[in-house]
């Protein structure tokens, strides 16, 4: 044994690990490639140092007019002095606690049921799905408890497009559900049903939608009543959304394998408990890419209201541009209306990220 004379093992080279290997592998293989990162690397340092002066450094921040924007960079005072328009729309300025006080009720549901450590999850999703929409509209629209009616076309900015983002998801998900069911139903005319509805409304841009509800939904009404025109958003909305969905979700329903339906049967289980217990539970966390996509994209086109004359963020951006006192400050009004997006977005990516590594624990 002592003719083998094994030596320790050695660490690897320092040349071929970390950064400085990541970096000459990708950024510095050869000549070329090298001076391809350089120039870009010198583009963007460049461009990014423009922007910074440009949205921070130089910019203006604090003032009331526009005679407080002096220099040639971002002008924020405009967004400060028209923040209430981006956030409420046209709301009356003595009754703005009242959305301020949706919007923070809001957000202490979205952390109660998004943070796993806080308890009685159950219980808020309770009331989030049943009392709260109806106090939420008393709260805002009035006429009750001695509140002044505000009506909705007043409503605008944030408001109205968490509104409508938050119906749609909340209404086209489960209509989705039963619409894939449907696609899927052994009855020829239930799966017809289903299916001439998802095609159709899949055929239609949500643009004809919108107009449809505004011009066409009225005219099924008779005399004096009047649909209003938020609820023809909304209804319009969820309509061409659970098409979408009912699409996503019925790819998730065909990934499962049909001994998972044998295996129910087997069990005496019936239609509705078979889905409710073994099916959906399994086809909904296959789908959650897939249902967010739809989500993420139901909540960028509520800029689309603006053509029936509803204004959300983009729509008072717009309508803001227009002031003859504030002329010159798209640039400025758009950036702040895309990040509202941006973040909005972004925040459901990641948590359905979140999502799909708690949930894989069937797919490790």
């Amino acid at each position: 044994m002592d003719q083998f004379n094994f030596s320790p093992s050695q660490p690897p080279p320092s040349n071929t690990i970390g950064a400085a290997a990541w970096l000459r592998k990708h950024l510095f293989s050869n000549v070329n490639n090298s001076i391809i990162t350089v120039v870009l690397f010198v583009f963007l340092l460049s461009s990014l140092w423009s922007i910074f002066q440009w949205g921070f450094w130089n910019a203006d921040w604090v003032g009331s007019t526009r005679a407080d924007c002096s220099r040639e960079a971002a002008c924020w005072v405009f967004i400060q002095v028209r923040f209430e328009q981006f956030m409420f729309g046209f709301y009356p300025e003595e009754e703005s606690w009242r959305p301020t006080l949706f919007f923070a009720s809001l957000v202490v549901f979205v952390l109660w049921l998004f943070i796993e450590k806080i308890p009685y999850k159950k219980y808020a999703l309770v009331f989030v799905l049943v009392p709260y929409p109806l106090l939420a509209t008393a709260l805002l629209y009035g006429g009750v408890a001695s509140l002044p009616v505000v009506d909705t076309h007043a409503w605008g900015g944030l408001l109205v497009t968490l509104i409508i983002a938050l119906i749609g998801m909340l209404v086209s998900l489960p209509l989705g559900i039963m619409l894939a069911l449907g696609r899927r139903s052994q009855m020829p005319i239930v799966r017809s049903l289903s299916t001439v509805y998802i095609e159709f409304w899949r055929g239609v841009p949500l643009i004809t939608v919108l107009f449809m509800a505004s011009v066409m939904l009225p005219l099924f009404f008779t005399g004096d009543f009047d649909v209003d025109k938020l609820l023809r958003a909304l209804i319009g909305v969820v309509l061409f959304n659970s098409a979408y969905m009912a699409e996503a979700i019925r790819g998730g329903l065909q990934s499962i394998s049909k001994g998972q339906y044998e295996a129910g049967e087997a069990l005496g289980l019936s239609y509705w408990r078979l889905h409710r217990l073994i099916i959906l539970p399994q086809a909904l966390k296959i789908c959650i890419p897939s249902i967010v996509n739809t989500f993420i994209a139901l909540l960028k086109d509520t800029s689309l209201v603006l053509i029936i004359g509803m204004f959300d963020v983009l729509g008072i951006a717009t309508a803001a541009n227009s002031d003859p006192e504030w002329l010159g400050f798209s640039t400025e009004s758009f950036i702040f209306a895309a990040l509202i997006f941006w973040i909005m977005c972004f925040g459901m990516s990641r948590y359905s990220l979140r999502l799909e590594n708690k949930l894989n624990t069937g797919h490790r």
